[in-house]
């Protein structure tokens, strides 16, 4: 069971990166189009930056979420490398409750937030209702908690995971 958790939660690595890959290129396509429509074509286009929004939202949540899993997240940790070993790890138990309960909070606010918003369409694209704009809170939040659960039960990603890989050399 723990294998195939594992390797889930690789498999759910690699999805969230690649959504938030797409995202980021998406947005980088979008703005300077709409800067290039508004000061050069002088016909501003009103689709550009709600788009570039909604990317960043999705970037976000799911590129935040595979940060957690590979480790590389922002995170100070000068206070708990000062204490000593044992209130260490106390702090880091802390830390990893306190997230448990920032994923919680985000997938029941997140979803009240859908909730309330699901009838509104987006004035941009029409097609597109509000909530669904919002959907990746709570699924951030559910991931990020997926990710906890992984390390808090099986320990780090192993090194062959695709943040972790060495250079592929040449030779």
């Amino acid at each position: 069971m723990k294998t195939a958790y594992r390797s889930a939660m690789e498999a759910l690595y690699v999805i969230c990166m690649t959504i938030a890959g797409v995202s980021l290129v998406v947005m980088t396509l979008a703005v300077p189009y709409g800067v290039f429509m508004r000061y050069v074509i002088n016909s501003a286009s009103s689709w550009p930056e709600p788009l570039a929004v909604l990317m960043m939202i999705v970037f976000t949540f799911l590129g935040g979420a595979a940060c957690l899993r590979a480790n590389v997240h922002i995170a100070v940790r000068v206070f708990t490398d000062a204490l000593p070993d044992a209130l260490g790890i106390w702090a880091a138990r802390l830390v990893t409750a306190l997230l448990c309960l920032l994923c919680i909070f985000m997938i029941v606010y997140g979803l009240r937030l859908v909730d309330t918003t699901w009838h509104q369409v987006m004035a941009e694209f029409t097609f597109l209702r509000v909530g669904i704009a919002y959907l990746p809170i709570p699924i951030g939040g559910i991931i990020t908690l997926l990710f906890i659960v992984e390390r808090v039960w099986l320990g780090e990603p192993p090194a062959s995971s695709v943040m972790n890989r060495e250079p592929v050399s040449a030779d």
